[in-house]
């Protein structure tokens, strides 16, 4: 067999309703006796963020809170995020919330201890070795969205915020130590964040199951996860208290992260420099840029989409699919395209060029050229 290639899979992950509840055991587990609590904004004065801290001070831990992350997480606030965390001798990260909140706080836990730049640990070749091993400080990652799967995977996305680039940080002990995934943690989530995080966990899935990549266990965990989504998502937009639903997003949203080891695509290449420019939500912006991708690769998917559709119970091989992702979109409110998320044409340029140089775009089942991907983003728009 000619095939070589290295492969990871998760953490030890506490999955359930009320899962929350051992927070602090979790902590204690991974030796953390004081954690800083990230997460951004929104969620910092909401009931569950003073839960979990009241589940740590209960225990005796001193936990502190650390909320200062921008939705596109950059350099700024994780030297904030750094500087919170020595300054107040934390031992552990307690990473909490959606891909913000837990990417920036994976990033703090991993860049508090080194002396190199960030930038220095960026998912290219080897770079990872480049850091301390010893001096990573142990993560304790809670989900409080459905989307990214940032829980189980080992690696942050950091924006630059001179250049507007997305940089993907990696280090395999960027892996949490523990993960909880409470789905009740997610019922208060607005509408429009559940369905652009729930889409953001089916591209991942799409785009991992269409990669040309050889690595078929994580094409399987892929292909149940579009299932689940499929089934799940619309109940938990229709009634956001549906925990069972809900409980089957945070699963499809984490094999959405392990399976993207096999590659992610245009979807993800179109939709990052999209966000770093126009501060766009990324689940929503890969739900708005889907067909246009689905029908670019259409040549090099078409009989693998086909067989996926038969195991999710859509009738119609490659076209039944593509209905499919184009009624759940209408359903679900995703906007048409681009330029109703602000997107103009006056800096296609510039998409086009971040979009060629963005990590996810060699993973493309169709090769991306200046050419097609600019007719690509016109075609999104």
């Amino acid at each position: 067999m000619s095939v070589s290639v290295n492969w990871s899979y998760p953490t030890s992950v506490r999955f359930g309703a009320g899962r929350i509840k051992e927070l602090a055991d979790a902590c204690k587990a991974a030796g953390i006796s004081k954690p800083l609590l990230v997460t951004d904004r929104g969620l910092a004065s909401l009931p569950i963020t003073k839960n979990a801290l009241d589940l740590l001070a209960n225990a005796g831990l001193q936990a502190v809170l650390l909320a200062d992350v921008d939705p596109n997480p950059n350099e700024k606030n994780l030297a904030a995020g750094i500087n919170a965390f020595r300054d107040g001798g934390h031992d552990g990260v307690v990473a909490f919330g959606g891909g913000s909140g837990l990417d920036l706080g994976k990033l703090v836990a991993f860049m508090a201890g080194q002396t190199r730049p960030v930038w220095d640990f960026e998912d290219i070749g080897d770079w990872w070795t480049r850091a301390d091993s010893a001096a990573i400080a142990p993560i304790i990652a809670v989900p409080t969205t459905a989307g990214t799967g940032s829980e189980v995977g080992r690696a942050g996305v950091l924006t630059n915020s001179e250049t507007h680039v997305k940089k993907i940080i990696f280090h395999p002990k960027m892996l949490p130590a523990i993960t909880i995934c409470d789905p009740e943690l997610t019922v208060g989530m607005p509408k429009v964040i559940t369905v652009g995080t729930g889409m953001d966990a089916f591209a991942h899935c799409l785009e991992a199951y269409s990669s040309s990549f050889y690595h078929p266990m994580s094409q399987g965990i892929a292909l149940e996860g579009l299932r689940l989504v499929k089934e799940n998502l619309p109940k938990v937009a229709a009634d956001p208290n549906d925990i069972e639903a809900r409980g089957h997003m945070m699963s499809a949203a984490a094999m959405g992260a392990v399976a993207f080891q096999k590659g992610l695509g245009a979807i993800h290449a179109l939709s990052h420099p999209v966000g770093a420019l126009y501060n766009t939500h990324h689940g929503m912006t890969n739900a708005v840029v889907m067909p246009a991708v689905l029908a670019f690769n259409r040549p090099a998917i078409e009989a693998r989409i086909a067989s996926a559709a038969r195991y999710m119970g859509i009738d119609g091989g490659f076209d039944g699919f593509y209905a499919f992702v184009m009624k759940l979109r209408a359903d679900l409110g995703v906007p048409n395209g681009l330029a109703e998320l602000g997107v103009g044409t006056d800096r296609l340029d510039e998409l086009v060029s971040m979009a060629l140089e963005d990590p996810t775009a060699g993973g493309n089942p169709v090769e991306m050229t200046p050419e097609n991907t600019r007719a690509l983003f016109e075609a999104a728009m």
